[in-house]
């Protein structure tokens, strides 16, 4: 049987073959894929020549590009077209995945080459990215246990195996919970509030799944408008309740799952020498230390946790005088409530934006911000097979004419789709044997489906969205540079949401916003008054906001700053430690723990604070676009130049300098939020 994962792809940028790959042919694929890059491995090691950077750093970065190419394809579509066979796979090739990494990390002769290399790296002539190479290389032997004696790395390799199925279930357990509730409403008393196209979605939800009435779901486009708009607060409790005990009891619980995960990454780390699994990540972060991290945490937690507290009760007061009874607001009241204070206060209500954002005119859209400011071209690419019929595939050319990648847009929630939204790449760039390989990117996302009367719709925060993932698109997609794992979005993690973050200011940009958003049915453009509701809005919760991630960032550094495990189960430590930045009354039985997909079957373990780390650096960047003009292509070109191009070939605080000329101030962040003018 002729496998496609296992040949070149004849498609330009290594575009997958995704009309000829089939389910089965995943796992012989890993399997060749693996007997390949173990064959490539030996022969480094076995290599008789004395070490040096080519024969050994050089040749190892190089080495399983088949399994590569098979691992991007499966992981991918395991996120984005999953099901039970899928996940059986990935259950198989977990485990298959780890012995092989521990195979290279353990392998004593391999390790005892790339150390000479290192240790006579200052006598050396290599260009910047070759250094960086080296010590990113032998720095990863040691953070996976090359130096650990022989008992201790079966140990490692051990823990790493379970860990690694551990967070697949994990994963899993998110997926299914998510997908196990519906809210059926069988009569028209439970549509009270709904906007018509709320309606429409739930109605046509309810036919696919062969149902009388209307279905709601814990997916996010049908999840947050129904809790913003619903007058039933006994159906909003309900939903409420089924979204934040995903991962909570019954058959895909995950609070022993995340305490499994916790434990190995203690132990892991520990066997390593550091003193926390945070010490560990850390490392190779900008932040470099968890003390630095809490430090920023609580720096910008004390002087936003009283805006949060005054604008929840800014929030009561108005439901009090609008009919509201109870004693305080819950949290399944809030998005309801501070909906008709935004409307009433800002005369801003997302059915009056949705409009003027049908998606076909979003894309257009953040295609044509993208040419102005980079001069390069998007054009769809029907010849080029896709792996759903919702995806969108794009060339993407620069103004020479050069293809610098392909696009794949799927934008749509679906059953085998995880929540969320996302950046990922087929195929990374890079130069192998003196050519250079194009990427191949893609973004995902679950935006609210066309109905059966209207388009695609986006709210203002899907547009939002979109802008954000893109930026990590175009980091991706202007990657330049020799090896795979210093090109694209291959940076520190602190680091990678500049790209996306900074391209959301677009979205509040009146001069941008004139530029495409027109009524999808009359073709009015959209008026001044109401974009000027959007960028006087743009601050409306800020405080809240801005608390409720530093919660999520505190209580992931919390998991991950444990010397020893502790005694309550794991509702309970959450409580323990986000208790006294809460700013709603407690409800018994939730928790974000147990269905935190980033930090505990993600990469952003000790991690999460990162968003608000990069969103103080492009509140610093953007304010240069500001000053030279929101389209200058100047300042864009410096952009491209010294912070999307180069990917991990240089530490992030020379980058982000080279581009802006100083060190990212912190008070950026407060300015732009409209915290510091409160004070």
């Amino acid at each position: 049987m002729e496998n496609p994962l296992l040949t070149e792809s004849p498609h330009r940028c290594g575009a997958p073959q995704f009309d000829k790959i089939r389910k089965e042919h995943y796992l012989p694929a890993f399997e060749a894929g693996i007997r390949e890059a173990r064959a490539e491995v030996d022969a480094i090691a076995a290599n008789p020549e004395s070490p040096d950077f080519a024969n050994t750093v050089e040749a190892l970065e190089y080495s399983g590009k088949t399994l590569g190419r098979v691992s991007d394809v499966f992981f991918n579509l395991l996120e984005a077209e999953s099901d039970d066979e899928m996940q059986s796979i990935a259950e198989k090739v977990s485990p298959m995945l780890t012995d092989y990494s521990m195979y290279v990390s353990h392998n004593p002769l391999l390790f005892k080459r790339v150390e000479a290399v290192y240790n006579k790296r200052d006598s050396m002539t290599l260009d910047k990215d070759q250094r960086k190479l080296l010590e990113n290389t032998y720095r990863s032997f040691f953070r996976n246990g090359a130096s650990l004696g022989e008992k201790e790395r079966e140990s490692y390799g051990e823990y790493a195996r379970e860990l690694s199925l551990l967070t697949l279930a994990f994963g899993n357990n998110v997926l299914k919970s998510t997908n196990a509730f519906i809210l059926h409403i069988p009569d028209v008393s439970g549509l009270d509030g709904l906007p018509d196209y709320l309606v429409e979605a739930g109605a046509a939800e309810a036919r696919e799944r062969g149902l009388e009435g209307w279905v709601y779901t814990l997916n996010y486009p049908s999840y947050a408008p129904f809790m913003k708009y619903s007058r039933r607060r006994d159906l909003r409790r309900k939903m409420y309740m089924a979204y934040n005990t995903k991962g909570i009891g019954g058959d895909t619980d995950n609070t022993s799952v995340l305490k499994e995960i916790v434990s190995l990454r203690m132990k892991m780390s520990s066997m390593l020498g550091y003193g926390t699994y945070a010490d560990y990540v850390l490392e190779e972060n900008m932040a470099r230390t968890p003390e630095t991290v809490e430090k920023f945490l609580s720096g910008l937690m004390e002087p936003s946790l009283p805006f949060a507290r005054d604008e929840i009760r800014q929030i009561y007061r108005y439901a009090a005088e609008h009919g509201f009874e109870d004693s305080s607001i819950m949290p399944w009241d809030f998005m309801f409530w501070s909906e008709r204070y935004k409307e009433s206060e800002f005369f801003l209500d997302e059915e009056l934006l949705k409009p003027y954002f049908r998606l076909e005119d979003c894309i257009a859209a953040v295609f044509d911000l993208a040419s102005r400011l980079y001069g390069i071209r998007f054009i769809e690419a029907d010849d080029l097979p896709r792996y759903h019929e919702d995806v969108k595939v794009y060339d993407v050319v620069d103004e020479d004419g050069k293809q610098l990648a392909i696009l794949y847009a799927d934008f749509f929630p679906r059953q085998g789709k995880r929540g969320g939204a996302w950046m990922t790449e087929f195929r990374g760039q890079c130069v192998r044997d003196g050519v250079e390989e194009r990427p191949a990117v893609s973004i995902v996302t679950n935006f609210t489906k066309p109905g059966e009367n209207s388009p695609s719709l986006l709210t203002h925060d899907e547009l939002t969205t979109f802008l954000h993932e893109f930026g990590h698109a175009l980091h991706g997609i202007f990657a330049e540079g020799r090896y795979p794992s210093l090109t694209g979005t291959s940076v520190a993690r602190d680091f990678v949401e500049l790209p996306s973050q900074i391209m959301e200011n677009w979205a509040y940009e009146p001069a941008y916003l004139k530029t495409f958003a027109k009524h999808y049915r009359t073709g009015e453009p959209i008026p001044d008054e109401l974009i000027g509701r959007i960028v006087r809005a743009r601050n409306f919760l800020s405080g809240y906001q801005q608390v409720r991630q530093l919660q999520f960032g505190i209580i992931d550094m919390a998991w991950h700053t444990l010397e020893a495990f502790p005694q309550e189960d794991a509702l309970s430590f959450e409580k323990k430690v986000l208790g006294k930045y809460a700013v709603m009354p407690d409800v018994p039985g939730v928790a974000v723990s147990p269905a935190f997909n980033h930090i505990f079957s993600g990469g952003y373990a000790a991690g999460y604070y990162s968003y608000k780390w990069a969103e103080v650096l492009e509140a610093d960047a953007f304010s240069l676009f500001r000053q030279n003009g929101i389209f200058d292509r100047g300042t864009a070109q410096s952009f491209r130049e010294n912070i999307l191009s180069k990917g991990g070939t240089e530490d992030p605080a020379v980058l982000y300098r080279n581009f802006r000329g100083h060190d990212p101030d912190p008070s950026a962040l407060m300015e732009k939020l409209g915290l510091a003018d409160r004070q």
